[in-house]
């Protein structure tokens, strides 16, 4: 089978960080042919031409799903670059003609689950991939994708059999990064980065797109379990390969106002203001200085939760939960966002943001949940572990 291409395929891993891109729930046009505002392109990005060059080939042929499936997927990528939940609507759109099928084709069902997770539908998703690999138990898209669904929920022997099945068909960096994941949430973190740096001198030829995602995950792991020198030379590693993702300007952007160096924030985001997930890493530096774009971006974010919420849109409630309690101080507001959010999303961003909450708003009992999930895996993480110290009275 050939290789994926993992920047594409498993970008997502920690898929609750792309839901939290969007600036609200993605509009989803008729057919994508409609056109709803022009996006800000580069005439000589080639990311833009390829997208231009698909949706010719798709209005020229909708019932090809080879077609449909790839610019679907150069949507989703451009939710991942630039934060912009429309692209989702717009990959819907080109899957429509399989949209509703019972029983779509093997592509479709995969590409189906990718859009279905990006909205929570988390059960709906694992039964198209369940599908698609009982068809094609060799498909290595549908097993990175399991991988991530399972980390997210926090089911870790079947993230580990997933990464088990996706080492067969991706390179051995992706293969033993997605594996060491795994493992740096359930008690062996050290470990973990060891084997994703041995995997890095190894794998010299790697992709950008390859390095990018496992620099990250190197980062995050380094940065939970207490080594910022570490962690801080591995971001700015992944930073240093010049690619779009706005996940790890939000992962480092955090790494940064955790360590008071928000004047950084503002520099590292200063463009990036259409995404709710960096425009709160902003609106946080700049409470931080005191600065003056405060008040503005303050407005904007709550503009933007106040009409997700207007939706019945959920998709970022950890963000907001955030902004109600670092930015407007409201602990039992952002508790109830967070004890939501935690049902659904169980990763280590999730479990903190709850932790905070239920210290602020001096109801430590909410935060059972997050004790026991501590407990059961054996997570490694000095915020955490400080957090949980607090709430249970500093004893």
């Amino acid at each position: 089978m050939q290789r994926l291409n993992i920047h594409r395929l498993v970008l997502a891993a920690l898929l609750s960080t792309l839901t939290a891109l969007g600036a609200a729930a993605p509009y989803r046009p008729q057919s994508d042919q409609q056109v709803l505002e022009k996006l800000p392109a580069r005439a000589a990005d080639p990311r833009m031409r390829e997208l231009n060059d698909l949706r010719h080939q798709l209005q020229a042929s909708p019932q090809d799903l080879g077609v449909a499936v790839r610019l679907a997927r150069r949507y989703y990528e451009q939710v991942a670059a630039e934060g912009d939940p429309r692209y989702i609507g717009y990959a819907q759109a080109a899957m429509a003609p399989w949209w509703n099928l019972a029983d779509p084709p093997v592509q479709a069902r995969v590409m189906r689950a990718i859009i279905l997770q990006f909205g929570h539908q988390f059960d709906a998703a694992l039964a198209d991939l369940d599908a698609a690999l009982r068809a094609d138990p060799g498909n290595g898209e549908a097993w990175a994708w399991r991988a991530a669904i399972s980390m997210v929920q926090a089911h870790y022997p079947e993230a580990r059999g997933a990464c088990a099945q996706l080492r067969q068909h991706a390179s051995a960096l992706i293969g033993t990064a997605c594996e060491a994941y795994v493992d740096s949430v359930t008690g062996k973190a050290a470990a973990a980065a060891e084997a994703i740096r041995s995997a890095l001198r190894q794998s010299p030829q790697a992709s950008p797109g390859e390095q990018l995602w496992v620099l990250t995950r190197l980062a995050e792991i380094e940065a939970r379990r207490g080594k910022p020198v570490q962690a801080e030379e591995a971001y700015k590693a992944a930073l240093a390969l010049r690619l779009d993702d706005g996940y790890l300007l939000a992962a480092y952007a955090d790494f940064l106002l955790d360590r008071q160096r928000p004047a950084e924030v503002l520099a590292l985001l200063k463009d990036s203001t259409r995404s709710d997930l960096l425009l709160l890493r902003l609106a946080l530096a700049a409470k931080a200085l005191n600065a003056a774009p405060r008040a503005g971006w303050e407005h904007d974010l709550a503009a933007r939760f106040d009409a997700a919420r207007l939706r019945g849109d959920k998709l970022h409630q950890k963000e907001e939960a955030r902004f109600e309690l670092e930015l407007r101080g409201q602990a039992p507001k952002a508790l109830a966002l967070a004890r939501e959010n935690y049902t659904l999303q169980r990763e280590p961003a999730d479990a903190r943001i709850l932790l905070e909450a239920a210290l602020a708003a001096h109801q430590p009992d909410a935060a059972e949940p997050v004790l026991k999930w501590m407990a059961a895996s054996g997570i490694e993480s000095a915020a955490l572990n400080t957090l949980a110290h607090q709430l249970r009275g500093g004893k």
